[in-house]
């Protein structure tokens, strides 16, 4: 039974890499939001390979979302705030230490200990009373508390703290995460700075640091950072 499944998912994803021919049959493509069935299909090409490993990246930083979705708003956080169709009232403020910004016709409002849906829900609702239905977005565009994520094939992913004293390098945050698990390809993790035209994939030879003794190749990291290490697919 198990092989049958393993099949099915194969084929989904080929079908899915693959350019169709005219008239050709469609198989049921496995969604990108399915780590666990990607991760059971085995690529047979180079290009299957990077297209299942671009979909495996999607999925971990769709995690990382996730996880700033529900993070709470801090003193020190710098927050980029926009009200649609009101450009004027656009800004970007820093929380001060008692939790609160100063925003156009909110006021003084607190936003610490909030998530940013309800950060934008609050100041939604204290703009109401001057206008019409406005829509709100808020950003933290600098966490006071820096971090960095390691995701993929580490034992334990997640969000790493930089340290206030000291720069922290990939070998150092892949360490603090528990280390590669047995499917890791340890040569092909990336670190993803930055988001929209300025993104970067940098690639880390991680042998270099670990077999070669090659420092050079052991990258600091800057906050919100993504360390991603990749499934071995063979």
């Amino acid at each position: 039974m198990k092989s049958g499944v393993f099949l099915v998912l194969s084929l989904s994803l080929l079908a899915a890499c693959a350019p169709q021919r005219p008239g050709a049959r469609l198989h049921p493509v496995v969604k990108p939001s399915d780590p666990a069935a990607l991760a059971a299909v085995k690529p047979e090409t180079p290009q299957q390979e990077a297209g299942l490993e671009q979909r495996l990246i999607e999925n971990a930083l769709g995690l990382k979302n996730q996880s700033q979705l529900n993070y709470k708003i801090q003193s020190g956080d710098l927050i980029e705030i926009t009200v649609f169709k009101e450009t004027d009232m656009s800004r970007t403020a820093r929380v001060s230490g008692n939790g609160t910004i100063t925003f156009p016709l909110a006021g003084n409002i607190k936003l610490s200990e909030l998530t940013v849906p309800e950060a934008e829900a609050l100041l939604a609702e204290k703009l109401s009373e001057f206008l019409v239905k406005p829509q709100v977005t808020a950003f933290i565009k600098e966490y006071s508390n820096k971090q960095i994520y390691v995701l993929g094939e580490v034992k334990k992913p997640g969000s790493i703290q930089i340290p206030a004293e000291r720069r922290l390098t990939v070998l150092e945050a892949i360490t603090l995460s528990g280390g590669f698990t047995d499917l890791a390809a340890p040569d092909r993790t990336k670190i993803l700075r930055g988001a929209g035209s300025t993104s970067q994939s940098i690639q880390v030879e991680v042998n270099r640091i670990t077999k070669l003794g090659d420092k050079s190749a052991d990258i600091f990291l800057e906050p919100n950072d993504t360390v991603y290490v990749p499934q071995s697919f063979f």
